[in-house]
C-alpha cells in the first residue's frame, strides 16, 4: 500500500505543471535561476505534502465512516430541529461548532487556500519537518528532476515526528472545537429550558383552570338541555352508596330503560371540577361494551332547599359491582370472563389516551350475564395532563404513584391486585395488608414493596401473571395485550379441564346405571366417554366443575 502511494506521488510529480513561472524544458534551455528553482522546488513540496495530507484524510474517513453514518447524521438532524424552533440569530452556533469538529476530524486535506485554519498551521509545521534538500542546481527542470525532488522529500520525512505533529494538531483543534460546541449547547439548552418552562406553565393552566371550566360549562349546558327534553329523572330505591354520591334506580328516562342515577352533591369548586371532568371524559370516549356510559345529566337546583345543587348523572343500570358479586359467590369461569372484560376495558381507555387510575372491585360493574364494565372515571386523565397527584385506593396504588411520576402502567399494577381478588373468590384483605391499622400504614406498606400472599387455590399461571402485573419496576410489567393473551390461555385450559371432568362424571353415571340394571352380574366395564370437537355428549344434570376444583 505504501509502495503504491509513493509511486503515485512520484508519477504526479513528474506530470506536474508549474504555476506562475515559465520553465523551458528543452535540451538547449539555459539553467534556471535560483529564484525559479526555489519556486519550482516549493511547488513540488506543496504537491507532496498535499497528497500526503489527502492520504491521511482518506485513512481517517475510512476508519470513521461507521461513526459518521451512525451518529453524526442523527446529531445534525437533532440540532437542526432544536435550532429551528429558536428565533434568535445566534442559535445556529451549535451546528457551526459541530461542523468545525467534523472538519478537523475528517477533512484533513490541505490546499493553499486554507489560509487561517488548523489545516494551514498543520501545513506550515509539516513543511518545517522537511530536511534541507541538496542545493546543487540541476542542469534543467524536467520530469526526472521533479521525481527526484519528490523522492528526496519523501525520504527526508520523519514518520514518527510527522505522526506526532498531526496528532497534536488534531487534539488541539478538537479540544477547541469541542469547547465551542459545549458552550453553544449550553446556550441552546438555556433557550429551550425557558421555552419548556413556559410550556409547562401553560399546561398546568390548561389542566387546572381552562379544562375544568370548559368541562363544567359542558356539564351545565348538557344538563339544561336534557332537563328540557326529558325532564327530571324519577328516583327509585337506593342501589348503592359511595364516597362521593348515592346511586338510585330510575324510571325510564330519555327513551332508555332500565336506568340508574348517580346523585352527587359537590361541596366546593374542586369537587365540581372533578365531577365535571368525569362527565366530560365519560361522554367524550366512544361507546364501548366494557365501559359504562353516561347517557345524560340533570342539575337539581331545588335539592336541600336550593342551597346546594345536586348533579344527577343518568347511566345504564347494571346489576351489581364486582365486590358484591364476589361476596355472593361467582363461579371461576365467570370470574375469568370478568378479568378479560376488565383488561379489554382498560386497553380501550389507553387507546383513547386515558389512564383510569382507580381500578378496584367497586369500579367494576356486572350486567345480568355477569359481563363486566368499568365505571367511575372521576380519576381518569389523559396521560399528557396527569399532574402527578396521588389518587386511587391505597391497596391498588402502584408505588410510583407516591412519587408523582407515573404512566398508564399504574392501571396494570391495579389490575394485578384486582386479579388476586378474582382468583381468591372473596373480598377479604390480603394478610399483609390486614395488619395495617391506618391508611398511612397501608401506604407505607405498599411503598416498601409488600404484596398479597399466594393462596392455595392459585394456579402457577395465575400467580405468575399477578406477580408480573404488580412488579415494582413499571418497565417490567407486561403490556395489557400480553395480559389478555395469558388470560385467554388460562380460560382455554379451564374449559378443557371442565370438559374432561364432565366426560368423566358422565361416564361414571352411565356405568353406575348399567350396573344397577344388570344387578351386578355379567357386567362389562364401561369405557370413558370422551367428547370430540365435532360432537360432545351433554352432561346429564351433573355440574360442569366445582369452584374448588377449578381453582
Amino acid at each position: 500500500r505504501r509502495y503504491q502511494k509513493s509511486t503515485e506521488v512520484l508519477q504526479k510529480a513528474a506530470d506536474y505543471q508549474f504555476e506562475g513561472v515559465i520553465v523551458d524544458e528543452g535540451e538547449q534551455a539555459a539553467p534556471p535561476t535560483a529564484s525559479v528553482l526555489q519556486i519550482c522546488t516549493s511547488q513540488i513540496q506543496d504537491l507532496v505534502l498535499g497528497m500526503l495530507n489527502a492520504a491521511v484524510a482518506e485513512k481517517l474517513v475510512g476508519s470513521m465512516n461507521c461513526l459518521r453514518e451512525s451518529f453524526v447524521g442523527t446529531l445534525e438532524r437533532c440540532l437542526a430541529s432544536l435550532e429551528g424552533v429558536c428565533k434568535e440569530d445566534d442559535c445556529m452556533q451549535a451546528s457551526n461548532a459541530l461542523k468545525q469538529i467534523l472538519n478537523a476530524a475528517y477533512q484533513v486535506e490541505v490546499t493553499v487556500k486554507t489560509s487561517s485554519s488548523l489545516l494551514w498551521v498543520l501545513w506550515e509545521k509539516m513543511k518545517q519537518l522537511v530536511q534541507t534538500l541538496p542545493g546543487r542546481a540541476p542542469p534543467r527542470i524536467d520530469a526526472e528532476w521533479r521525481q527526484r525532488v519528490a523522492a528526496d522529500m519523501l525520504e527526508s520525512l520523519s514518520e514518527w515526528r510527522l505522526a506526532r505533529c498531526i496528532c497534536s494538531q488534531f487534539r488541539e483543534r478538537l479540544r477547541s472545537s469541542h469547547e465551542q460546541f459545549q458552550a453553544a449547547m449550553r446556550q441552546l439548552e438555556a433557550v429551550h429550558s425557558g421555552r419548556l418552562e413556559r410550556t409547562e406553565t401553560q399546561r398546568i393552566k390548561v389542566r387546572k383552570l381552562h379544562a375544568p371550566r370548559l368541562a363544567r360549562c359542558a356539564l351545565e349546558s348538557t344538563s339544561l338541555r336534557d332537563e328540557i327534553l326529558y325532564g327530571m329523572p324519577q328516583l327509585g330505591r337506593e342501589l348503592g352508596r359511595g364516597q362521593y354520591g348515592v346511586v338510585y334506580s330510575s324510571e325510564p328516562w330519555g327513551g332508555r330503560s332500565p336506568c340508574a342515577v348517580k346523585s352527587v352533591v359537590p361541596p366546593d369548586d374542586k369537587h365540581w371540577n372533578d365531577l365535571a371532568m368525569e362527565f366530560f371524559y365519560t361522554r367524550s370516549v366512544p361507546d364501548h361494551d366494557r365501559i359504562v356510559q353516561i347517557r345524560g345529566s340533570v342539575i337539581d337546583h331545588n335539592y336541600a332547599g336550593g342551597t346546594t345543587p345536586a348533579v344527577l348523572l343518568v347511566m345504564d343500570r347494571m346489576q351489581k359491582d364486582l365486590y358484591t358479586a364476589l361476596r355472593a359467590g361467582l363461579s371461576w369461569p365467570a370470574r375469568l370472563r370478568v378479568a378479560l372484560d376488565v383488561v379489554q376495558g382498560i386497553r380501550f381507555l389507553h387507546s383513547q389516551g386515558l389512564v383510569h387510575r382507580d381500578i378496584k372491585l367497586k369500579n367494576v360493574l356486572l350486567d345480568r350475564a355477569d359481563r363486566a364494565k368499568l365505571t367511575d372515571l372521576g380519576f381518569c386523565k389523559p396521560e399528557a395532563m396527569m399532574s402527578g397527584s396521588i389518587v386511587g385506593t391505597p391497596i391498588h396504588m402502584a408505588p410510583e404513584l407516591f412519587t408523582g411520576r407515573y404512566d398508564n402502567s399504574v392501571d396494570t399494577y391495579a389490575f394485578g391486585i384486582l386479579f388476586w381478588y378474582i382468583c381468591a373468590g372473596h373480598v377479604k384483605l390480603p394478610y399483609v395488608f390486614e395488619q395495617c391499622q391506618t391508611k398511612d400504614q397501608l401506604w407505607s406498606c405498599v411503598r416498601k414493596g409488600a404484596r398479597p400472599e399466594r393462596l392455595p387455590q392459585f394456579t402457577d399461571d395465575c400467580w405468575r401473571l399477578m406477580e408480573q402485573c404488580w412488579a415494582s419496576d413499571p418497565q417490567r410489567r407486561p403490556l395489557l395485550g400480553d395480559v389478555e393473551l395469558v388470560l385467554e390461555a388460562i380460560s382455554q385450559q379451564q374449559q378443557e379441564a371442565a370438559h374432561t371432568q364432565e366426560s368423566q362424571q358422565l361416564s361414571e353415571s352411565i356405568c353406575s346405571s348399567q350396573q344397577q340394571q344388570t344387578g351386578g352380574y355379567g357386567y362389562t366395564p364401561c369405557r370413558p366417554i370422551v367428547p370430540t370437537k365435532d360432537k360432545r355428549v351433554p352432561p346429564r344434570g351433573v355440574d360442569a366443575v366445582t369452584e374448588s376444583a377449578e381453582m
